[in-house]
This record gives C-alpha cells, structure tokens and sequence, in this order.
C-alpha cells in the first residue's frame, strides 16, 4: 500500500529532528555520503541483494566500502550513500510516534555503523539491530 503524503511528511519531519540531534562530525559524514530516503527499496535492488521481498522489510541499506575496508590500493568504485526506507520502517515501529521515532534513529545510526565498518554483530552489541 502506497504511502500517504501525511505520512511522508511525518515521517520526514521525525527524520529531521533526529538528524538535527546528531553530532556534528556525523553531519560532516552525511556531507560526504548522500542520504536517500525512499517509500520501498525497489523490486531490482531486493533481487540485486537476493532478496525475496515477501520474506523481510529492510528498512535500510549502507552501499559503498567501509570506512575500516578501503584501502589506497584497491579503489571503491560507485560513491557510498545510505538508504533509508519509510514503509520498512514504518511497519517495523508500529502506530505510536515514538515508537516510529526509534526506529527511524535505530535504522539510521545502524547503516552510520556499517559505514564505519560495524558488522551486524557490532551494531546488535550497541542496540543498532
């Protein structure tokens, strides 16, 4: 089900002011990595990941080479950025807005986490799973 303009800016607003919140050496990182909200990750980026798109809502994604894995020798390719994704997110937080709220921040700092190269492990450890 398509996202309602309403939820969008809802969404969007509670995004802001956590993003608002955020030290400034993260701002300097989403200076250098572009931060892209969209409603659903798309049916070719699900199947590119091996995704079947019945079985999970990935509420987020980090594309590029961590910060822990680059090196001088070996060149990155396509830029970094994050993904964020409402719908995901939104379904995984449940109706409350504080739930909503934490999910957004939980998602956010999480592919932060994996820019600086946190594995899954790492990011559960500091509740960012």
């Amino acid at each position: 089900m398509p996202l309602s303009p309403l939820q969008r800016r809802r969404f969007d607003s509670l995004l802001q002011s956590i993003l608002d919140e955020l030290p400034d050496q993260l701002h300097d990182l989403l200076e250098e990595v572009p931060l892209i909200i969209e409603d659903e990750p798309s049916e070719r980026l699900l199947r590119d990941m091996k995704i079947n798109p019945g079985e999970t809502d990935l509420c987020g994604l980090h594309w590029g080479v961590a910060l822990t894995q680059r090196s001088v020798e070996a060149p990155t390719g396509m830029p970094d950025r994050m993904m964020l994704f409402r719908g995901p997110i939104m379904r995984t937080a449940g109706r409350r807005r504080d739930e909503l709220e934490e999910q957004i921040r939980i998602t956010l700092l999480h592919e932060i986490g994996h820019h600086f190269g946190l594995d899954e492990d790492d990011l559960a450890e500091l509740g960012y799973a």
